[in-house]
């Protein structure tokens, strides 16, 4: 059991933490896996964060994390706009980490909405109506609409937080335009950002998070293996009744049982398959699908 995964791709929001307060036992279960010898990547819809911030907020709940192991759609979107659109200058909806990002991938920042050729939307937790309306003038002089992600809720300290998608609904209502790309999970781009940070192949990873949209589904697209929290706001009976597009491999309480898992087998930890039965995902061969054919990080955004 133990050797079947290498990498693992973690969900923070609902799967590390819960707002500021860090999920119980996924400090520890994070500390164990490295100790196992595995590769960690944490893979984030979170856009309004930098790494640098990402890393500071992991380091205080006690997750030792390097920003070269982090992957935000923040992150992503740098890299999707410099590599296709290197000469095009960007205005931003969203909170500052967001901008941090973009400074440090050289992506353009425009002085004014009015010239800008795109408007990136996400997470703005300081939202006014001047942010609003500088997008809005955005948009209504010609810039076209790129999202982090469009995750409609998130779990924060004191339940579901409206996400992305609010802020997206709100611009695309206004000015008649809709958003062009989006970048975060369960796109491509964000599973081969993780691959390629941990430099291994589909089979060998498992993603693990808390939604069945982003996460699973991302999983399944790429051709990796899942594994499902309960820690964010997916029941085990919404998860086991899941079309096969957004099934996971496994349903765990929480990422504290990934090391008895991967130690001692999904019995000892009390995992159990959402596809068939305990005894059928105990043998070790969950369902994986295909491999995103070895593509770089670099090709598949280069494809959009």
């Amino acid at each position: 059991m133990d050797a079947m995964f290498e990498g693992f791709i973690i969900d923070l929001d609902g799967t590390v933490y819960r707002g500021r307060r860090a999920i119980e036992g996924a400090a520890e279960a994070i500390a164990r896996l490295k100790r196992m010898g595995k590769r960690v990547v944490f893979l984030s819809n979170r856009g309004n964060y930098s790494r640098e911030m990402c890393a500071a907020k992991l380091r205080g709940m006690g997750v030792e994390a390097r920003e070269e192991e982090i992957v935000l759609s923040s992150t992503v979107a740098a890299l999707y706009l410099k590599r296709n659109h290197p000469r095009d200058a960007v205005w931003t909806l969203g909170d500052e980490g967001l901008r941090d990002e973009l400074r440090v991938h050289g992506v353009s920042l425009a002085a004014k909405p009015e010239e800008a050729e795109w408007l990136l939307i996400t997470l703005h937790e300081t939202l006014t109506y001047r942010d609003l309306n500088e997008a809005f003038r955005a948009v209504r002089h010609g810039a076209r609409i790129l999202a982090t992600n469009a995750d409609r809720s998130f779990p924060g300290d004191d339940g579901e937080a409206i996400d992305v998608a609010g802020m997206i609904g709100a611009i695309e209502a206004a000015t008649g335009r809709k958003a062009e790309v989006v970048i975060g999970k369960p796109s491509r781009l964000m599973a081969e950002a993780a691959l390629e940070a941990l430099g291994l192949p589909a089979e060998r990873c498992l993603v693990v998070g808390d939604s069945l949209a982003s996460d699973i589904a991302m999983g399944r697209q790429a051709g990796i293996a899942a594994a499902l929290m309960l820690t964010g706001s997916v029941s085990r009976e919404e998860a086991e009744a899941a079309g096969p597009a957004l099934r996971p491999d496994w349903i765990w309480s929480s990422l504290a049982e990934l090391p008895l898992w991967l130690e001692q087998g999904i019995e000892a930890a009390g995992g159990q398959s959402a596809n068939d039965s305990v005894s059928d995902s105990a043998n070790g061969n969950p369902i994986t699908g295909k491999d995103i054919n070895g593509a770089s990080l670099e090709e598949g955004i280069a494809k959009i």
